[in-house]
């Protein structure tokens, strides 16, 4: 394992420079937003154009990549993701910040789909679920880290822009130097949205849902920190806390899927998500540390239920459709996360930062009781007939979905090793 990780480093270490800078501006905007007055509504606007700019860069990126190549196309969109942070910290209104975090997502796909082919391309059957694995460790370690460094300086100043987009310069650094070839050029995989709600609506309207969810909670939840009297550290220690709690569930959680029918695995995280969804808005501003504990149980119940609905989903199709099912699935969540800032900003405009949660806890809940129809509906799959649980995040790209190991693509195309990244066709109903 440990020779199968030394072509890595390179470009792990950009994963991980990379999503400190991201995980840090990500929970920046909002909070310097708050601070320039922006209304509630337009917040929402502009964390929902990130996830737009980022459903429209898994469409382009693709295209991009294959005209010039991986490492140019690293080298542009990193380079157009830091000049967009820094004009941020220039241009401080509504209009302009949601244009540039739509940039932002734009350029952060195509990122991703690069650094997804080159795990691809440096992975084997024998290997690719211990590099999913680290490549999901690295993600959260550093988003987790990258809250942190909100400390470094004032929030209503230049200097965290500065650190973000130095970082993702930075990012550039390990892949541009890098003596490895570059992955192979990239091929089309059918996308078809309506197929995969007629083949298992429990995990395509799961992914609906956590797209709503994580969409408002990444965009909003500092706001209501911040509403909340915490202060920048404490905002900073809320949502680590929140991730480190979906992290350390993910596989036990996963694993107990594997057990079980998997759709009430879903009815555990979206009841858990709706209880503690609901007990944060009404008490969470009472005490931090009250805030910090449900924030955790939050993170615990709300961030694997989009493993355990993609896993849900593929236990109805065959390895060789395992990747058109997942990268349906990723679309849907992409556009709930657009849906969501949007939907959970107008609740707060109109009846205060508390309900952002309250909506998060609707959609959990309204999530629960579809969940509890289709388990009369539809038996479970039998336990044999299962794929194995792998933990996965809606910020992947549909590259990083070959990696899984469950793909029969990865076993039957080694020869082709980034067949799976998606030139997403928009067919069928969304």
């Amino acid at each position: 394992m440990f020779n199968s990780l030394i072509p890595l480093v390179a470009l792990l270490t950009s994963v991980f420079v990379l999503l400190l800078g991201n995980g840090l501006h990500g929970t920046v905007v909002p909070i310097r937003a708050g601070l320039e007055e922006f209304s509630s509504l337009s917040i929402g606007f502009v964390g929902a154009s990130y996830y737009l700019g980022y459903v429209a860069g898994c469409l382009w990126s693709p295209y991009a990549v294959k005209r010039v190549g991986h490492i140019r196309a690293f080298t542009v969109m990193a380079s157009i993701a830091s000049s967009a942070i820094m004009a941020q910290a220039i241009f401080l209104d509504e209009g302009s910040w949601i244009f540039l975090r739509f940039v932002t997502g734009l350029c952060f796909a195509g990122l991703y789909v690069v650094i997804e082919s080159w795990l691809n391309e440096r992975s084997s059957g024998e290997n690719r679920g211990q590099i999913l694995s680290i490549y999901q460790i690295t993600n959260l370690v550093a988003l987790t880290l990258g809250q942190q460094l909100l400390n470094v300086a004032s929030t209503s100043g230049f200097i965290l822009f500065a650190l973000s987009s130095i970082l993702i310069s930075l990012a550039l650094v390990p892949v541009a130097l890098t003596t490895s070839m570059a992955p192979a050029p990239l091929t089309k995989v059918q996308l078809r949205p309506s197929w995969v709600f007629k083949t298992s609506p429990v995990g395509a309207i799961g992914c609906l849902a956590v797209g709503f969810v994580s969409g408002a909670f990444w965009s909003l939840a500092p706001i209501y920190a911040q509403d909340s009297n915490l202060s920048i550290s404490e905002i900073a220690v809320f949502m680590s806390v929140t991730i480190v709690g979906g992290a350390i569930a993910q596989w036990p959680l996963g694993r107990l899927s594997d057990v079980i029918d998997r759709r009430y695995v879903v009815l555990v995280c979206c009841f858990g998500g709706a209880v503690s969804g609901f007990v944060m808005a009404i008490f969470g501003a009472s005490s931090n540390n009250m805030l910090l504990a449900l924030s955790f149980f939050f993170g615990c119940f709300s961030f694997p239920l989009y493993s355990v609905c993609v896993a849900h989903a593929n236990d109805y199709v065959s390895s060789n459709d395992f990747v058109t099912m997942s990268a349906g699935l990723l679309l849907i969540f992409g556009i709930g996360a657009v849906i969501g800032p949007v939907l959970g900003s107008s609740l707060m405009s109109i009846a205060g930062q508390s309900t952002l949660f309250v909506f998060t806890a609707s959609v959990h809940l309204l999530m629960a009781v579809f969940t509890i129809a289709r388990i009369y509906v539809k038996t479970p799959v039998p336990a044999a007939e299962r794929d194995n649980f792998a933990p996965l995040s809606g910020a992947m790209t549909a590259e990083a979905l070959n990696v899984d190991p469950r793909s029969k693509q990865n076993v039957d195309q080694e020869s082709d090793v980034a067949a799976g990244v998606i030139q997403r066709e928009l067919g069928g109903d969304i």
